[in-house]
């Protein structure tokens, strides 16, 4: 995206980078009611709309702080594509056919169609390594989740007690074994065809 202009609806997603609770009440207020009408009119009701519309703005957060996510697009047609791709891949979970996203409206150029596709795939790696990290064993989880929160593997073994050199021998061990999880998932596999 570095030669794309940013949007002037970036302020949306530094709104929701910082909290601000203006712009989050402007998202829910010009954005939400076209997604819940959307949901409602495909097999949805509006508990379930709000969960999807939750789980998408937790994901745009998500990418945002991590990746430092750059709106190319407007964010109206950025977020209810989003929605309306998490909405569908719900409904074909639970009814298992295949649904089809017709995304008639978008060309496959088009900034908000390329920004929601780098979303969905990041929102679902999230899910993926999230769901493996629980498969870890509790020695495995507690370390790791150590060292996301201190930088320094020093501060990390006195935190947990345990010496230095054993702390970043088996952080190698739980980051491999995390990795294997994740590649040998049939899901990691899907996300990676997108």
């Amino acid at each position: 995206m570095s030669d794309k202009e940013i949007h002037e609806d970036q302020k949306y997603i530094n709104g929701l980078l910082q909290n601000n609770s203006f712009i989050i009440q402007a998202i829910y207020d010009k954005f939400v009611p076209k997604v819940i009408n959307y949901i409602k009119q495909n097999s949805g009701s509006a508990p379930q709309a709000k969960d999807i519309i939750q789980e998408v703005l937790i994901t745009i957060y998500n990418q945002a702080q991590q990746k430092g996510l750059q709106l190319t697009c407007p964010f109206e047609a950025y977020f209810f594509l989003l929605c309306k791709r998490k909405w569908l891949n719900e409904l074909k979970k639970n009814s298992n056919k295949e649904v089809t996203i017709n995304e008639e409206v978008l060309s496959k150029d088009d900034d908000a169609f390329t920004l929601a596709s780098e979303t969905t795939v990041f929102g679902e790696q999230q899910e993926l390594f999230n769901t493996m990290f629980q498969k870890l064993g509790d020695a495995c989880k507690e370390l790791l989740k150590a060292t996301f929160k201190i930088k320094s593997m020093e501060e990390v073994a006195k935190s947990l007690n345990i010496t230095y050199a054993y702390a970043r021998k088996k952080k190698s061990l739980c980051i491999g074994k995390l990795t294997k999880l994740v590649q040998e998932s049939p899901k990691f596999k899907q996300i990676n065809t997108y």
